[in-house]
């Protein structure tokens, strides 16, 4: 699973936020490696650097199962670290519904009913 880190220009992109993004999603997202090709992630602040209060950082987080249409969810807080920790918490929830749903279109597909062909004389 490839972890792909996006920010605009009023978040500092370093080493250490992209240990935490790593970690972070790792975590969370452990499970669905099989699933999940790669993990996009857009960090901004919408304010930028008008306003340091409330809920203006954002974290967008965009999944790309295997096979499936792109899964997104966006988280907004106080900081970075509460944002991606938020959108990462979501993207398990949303990942989870999938893959369940996935599996139990599996698990409940109708076996092929074996029909005895008429006999011919």
């Amino acid at each position: 699973m490839q972890i792909q880190i996006n920010t605009d220009r009023h978040i500092k992109a370093d080493e250490r936020l992209a240990e935490f993004v790593r970690d972070a999603l790792n975590s969370k997202l452990n499970r669905f490696t099989d699933h999940v090709t790669r993990i996009e992630v857009h960090l901004s602040d919408e304010n930028g650097s008008t306003k340091h209060e409330g809920h203006d950082k954002r974290c967008l987080l965009e999944a790309r199962p295997e096979g499936l249409d792109p899964v997104a969810v966006t988280e907004h807080a106080a900081t970075v670290g509460q944002a991606i920790t938020g959108a990462a918490d979501k993207l398990q929830r949303k990942l989870s519904s999938l893959v369940g749903k996935l599996r139990d279109k599996h698990v409940r597909a109708p076996n092929a009913v074996y029909v005895e062909p008429d006999e011919v004389n």
